[in-house]
């Protein structure tokens, strides 16, 4: 056994305290989560029923359930993933594979990194003349789809080309060498490599659609919808119709709400039921992403 110098007694003692600060500062930033989420669910918990999960409110919002705004969160977001994903995925492979590298594409890559900077508001503005005004879509869950598939877009093409460019070159002359054609490589060999980060992409874009409020409130989501967006009439979907989104439903009821105390419970469990669908579709997105990383790469992300 070799002796310890006053050197190693010196590094380890480094190690120690670095390990210590680094543990101090995750146990700061889970601390607050932890606090916020166990406050909903010791508060918002007790409400929760069946009635609660599909009824719609009643007495000005302070009793019934959320039903309505529950399916028109959930309808909101896949059909925004629907719109965004194919698109910023087409749009990552052009500019990753296709476009030549020059000043007009830069200029391109740049604008979409500002773009998902923008504040969301003047999102909702664009969605207003384009979507509600321009293309007579009215306030409707389809305007409040396109425009929300417009806010995540950047999100997931940044995160698809960056997957793209960080397959190895040599994967694509080996396919050339061999015949390929640069579409065959492209399917066949680079995009399933960059799965995980497009699937990351789709799981962040998700994340930003169900939260966002404020451009919902000039597109389509209202305080209570007269009829909800699926029924059992032909088409039974209707996107032409106004929603409501559980987002709004919280602003509404902790600030525009008659009695505010009466419909504390109800912002306390409406919280935990928008935070817990998030997380439910983030970790059907991470699983989903598991599955197909280990279906075209053999290993686990």
């Amino acid at each position: 056994m070799f002796e310890a110098t006053a050197l190693n007694r010196r590094n380890a003692l480094r190690q120690k305290l670095f390990r210590a600060g680094l543990g101090t500062m995750t146990g700061l930033l889970i601390l607050p989560v932890a606090l916020i989420l166990g406050t909903l669910i010791y508060k918002g918990a007790p409400v929760i029923s069946f009635e609660f999960l599909f009824t719609s409110p009643t007495d000005g919002m302070t009793a019934g359930g959320i039903f309505p705004a529950l399916l028109g969160t959930v309808l909101l977001v896949v059909v925004a993933l629907l719109a965004s994903v194919p698109l910023g995925i087409a749009a990552a492979i052009y500019l990753s594979e296709y476009a030549p590298d020059n000043w007009f594409t830069r200029a391109i890559n740049l604008a979409i990194i500002n773009l998902a900077g923008v504040p969301s508001i003047v999102h909702a503005l664009f969605g207003v003349g384009a979507f509600v005004i321009f293309f007579r879509f009215g306030t409707s869950i389809l305007a409040a789809s396109l425009t929300l598939a417009i806010m995540t877009l950047p999100v997931v093409i940044v995160a698809t080309r960056e997957s793209l460019q960080a397959v190895p070159m040599a994967f694509r002359e080996a396919c050339w060498n061999m015949g390929a054609t640069r579409w065959q490589t492209i399917r066949r060999v680079v995009l399933p490599r960059a799965l995980p980060g497009v699937m990351t992409g789709a799981i962040l874009a998700m994340a930003r659609g169900a939260g966002e409020v404020a451009p919902l409130m000039l597109v389509g989501a209202v305080k209570l919808a007269p009829e909800l967006p699926i029924d059992g009439h032909w088409p039974f979907l209707h996107m032409e119709r106004s929603f409501m989104h559980l987002g709004f439903h919280i602003y509404d009821l902790g600030f525009q709400s008659q009695n505010s105390e009466a419909a504390k419970p109800m912002v306390f469990t409406t919280t935990m039921l928008l935070m817990g669908i998030v997380l439910f579709l983030n970790a059907a997105a991470i699983w989903f992403r598991s599955r197909l990383a280990v279906k075209f790469t053999g290993s686990k992300f």
